[in-house]
């Protein structure tokens, strides 16, 4: 195994859950979103503004296509798993955990962050609708799928990490 790619609608906590599964199995963690910031030298709304949506999910694309640190946690951005070329080359160099979050505790968690320019854009129910259609792709993109919902941060890290280690075992015999 080499990556372990966090994958989920925006709010789901896949920054959190890096940090912490990073710590956990001692690996390097790197979030998608910041490394391309300081690549481009600004903020991603900024990104968006001057230069659009698509410019950014290729930038996303060029990021998975690049990216050489074998054994490490890498949390993608939420539109990543949408692009079945970026969903393929996930699936073939790591293992994707999708971490799967209700819409009710998503808006709890996004619905007043200012550096998202999807959520300054869109109302309630266009991002419930967007999260619904992301939904599948996250699920088709995923090897294990791992329901958030009613569960601590530490709870979904340790399961996570155990996943993680079981299919490692497996590799080794």
């Amino acid at each position: 195994m080499k990556k372990i790619y966090l994958i989920g609608f925006m709010g789901s906590g896949k920054s959190a859950i890096g940090r912490r599964l990073s710590f956990l199995l001692k690996i390097p963690y790197y979030d998608m979103d910041q490394e391309i910031v300081k690549k481009m030298g600004m903020s991603i709304p900024r990104i968006f503004e001057k230069y659009g949506e698509a410019f950014f999910r290729q930038q996303e694309h060029e990021y998975l296509k690049t990216f050489r640190d074998e054994w490490c946690i890498i949390s993608t951005g939420g539109g990543v798993a949408v692009n079945p070329s970026n969903s393929k080359l996930m699936r073939q160099t790591g293992l994707v955990l999708f971490l799967d979050a209700t819409f009710v505790d998503i808006w709890k968690r996004i619905s007043r962050d200012v550096n998202r320019p999807i959520v300054q854009s869109s109302s309630r129910e266009e991002l419930e609708t967007l999260f619904t259609k992301r939904r599948r792709f996250y699920k088709s993109a995923a090897h294990i799928l791992i329901r958030t919902e009613g569960r601590s941060l530490r709870q979904i890290t340790e399961y996570a990490a155990f996943q993680v280690n079981r299919l490692k075992s497996n590799d080794m015999n």
